[in-house]
């Protein structure tokens, strides 16, 4: 009992893990675009997200039903099995991280999720009709969905707007003030993006650990999860996003396209209204693919916007590989820890070890706050500023004869010096006259 006991608690603290690295891993998801227009400075941005990711955490528990309840079977799952999946996940997050790709961390934990169930228990064990219903198809229509949502909103924006809401340099009033507008719209929707990420994200780790408490007898099948499962999660994810995944905010923020404010509010409020459905529909959507896709749209929506498709091929590849690359991990794993203690032990040791060779890698080429926000996104200037510039300078006030300066005065420095270097010149020259 003790053995088991200490499992458990292994696998409760592997899934807060885990949940952290969903943190700084999708923060680029509410933010990277607010970010990248200069809507936010960086820190406040993550700050932000981190508030909402917590309260989001509470608003709803479909999403974490479809993990305990749907995705496999429960009554055949050892809590081993779990920890097993949650390394694969974790592995591949940070893998994924270290090379700044914004890939799904709710696929990453499905694969390794199926990937250690039917190591476990066979094929039988995964309930292939919920997870092509509720992971697969979404995964797949849900960027097609927010990216023409978003390209759609953005071509509308600029139409109303014309010319002026272009916010190009040297533009009209208007068109600095529909900037504004934007702006401002822009930070309430990377809110709601944040919001719905708490209750999407977060709840996949409450799904997990809820599965884990129901695998070791703690809690009766088809039981919600706990409060303190909820508060836990919410936390730790939060933790995550404040910590700030630099390295994918810059990605998605400027390596994808290039954003002016109307297109980042038109992509965050297409993704924001995407994943709060699904989060009501109990599917378990990939908030990064939704705001990757919302993200490509609105790019493609401005009148001679472009995406950088090499990035784009590079963040679908990661998409393709991340079920199938987190499930062999988790097949390996589990594999491992059918071994017994020692084979858990094992995994834990190879999972601790991975995270920290990952980790100082990605410190020879650090990247903070202060890599992610184009120059051009610096706050403009206020209004008294901008008034002081616009006012001509004085004329400048006549030079007064160098007896009337104060010896400290540099102005009387030079011109005396030129006359004694004269003086001493007529002084040397051979036609000098006495």
């Amino acid at each position: 009992m003790e053995s088991f006991s200490l499992i458990l608690a292994i696998v409760v603290i592997t899934a807060l893990a885990f949940d952290f690295t969903n943190g700084f891993h999708d923060t680029a998801n509410a933010m990277a675009t607010t970010i990248s227009t200069g809507a936010l400075k960086p820190k406040v941005a993550v700050a932000l997200s981190a508030a909402l990711n917590l309260v989001g955490a509470f608003l709803s528990v479909e999403v974490a039903n479809t993990i305990s309840k749907g995705l496999v079977d429960e009554t055949g799952i050892r809590p081993e099995v779990i920890f097993a999946a949650l390394v694969g996940a974790i592995l591949w997050n940070l893998l994924t991280w270290l090379v700044g790709l914004p890939s799904s961390s709710s696929h990453a934990l499905m694969g390794g999720l199926v990937g250690a169930a039917v190591a476990s228990a066979g094929v039988g064990a995964v309930h292939v009709d919920a997870l092509v219903t509720k992971v697969v198809i979404p995964a797949v229509a849900a960027p097609l969905v927010a990216g023409a949502a978003a390209l759609l909103a953005t071509r509308l924006s600029f139409a109303i707007e014309g010319s002026a809401a272009e916010g190009a340099p040297g533009g009209t009033d208007g068109g600095r003030a529909a900037a504004k507008g934007h702006r401002a719209g822009q930070i309430a929707s990377a809110g709601l993006v944040s919001l719905a990420h708490g209750t999407n994200d977060a709840q996949k780790t409450m799904g997990v650990i809820t599965l884990a408490l129901i695998a070791g007898g703690a809690l009766a099948p088809g039981a919600n999860p706990p409060v303190w499962v909820i508060l836990c999660a919410g936390l730790a994810i939060a933790l995550g996003t404040y910590i700030g995944g630099w390295r994918i905010i810059r990605t998605m923020g400027t390596g994808l396209t290039d954003l002016r404010p109307q297109q980042g509010f038109a992509a965050q409020t297409s993704a924001a209204t995407a994943i709060l459905a699904s989060s009501h529909l109990g599917f378990s959507l990939s908030t990064t693919h939704v705001v990757s896709g919302s993200v490509m749209g609105a790019g493609l929506g401005r009148k001679g916007g472009v995406v950088r498709w090499s990035t784009a091929r590079r963040m679908a590849l990661a998409w393709v590989l991340t079920l199938p690359a987190a499930a062999l991990v988790g097949a390996g794993a589990e594999a491992v820890t059918e071994l017994g203690d020692w084979g858990t032990a094992l995994v834990a040791v190879f999972l601790v070890a991975s995270s920290a060779a990952i980790w100082k890698i990605s410190r020879r080429q650090v990247v903070d706050h202060t890599h992610v926000a184009p120059a051009q996104a610096e706050e403009p200037p206020g209004v008294v500023t901008q008034a002081i510039a616009a006012v001509a300078p004085p004329p400048a006030a006549p030079v007064p004869p160098a007896g009337d300066l104060p010896p400290a005065f540099p102005a009387q420095s030079a011109e005396p010096a030129r006359d004694e270097a004269a003086a001493s010149s007529s002084a040397t020259s051979p036609n000098a006259t006495v």
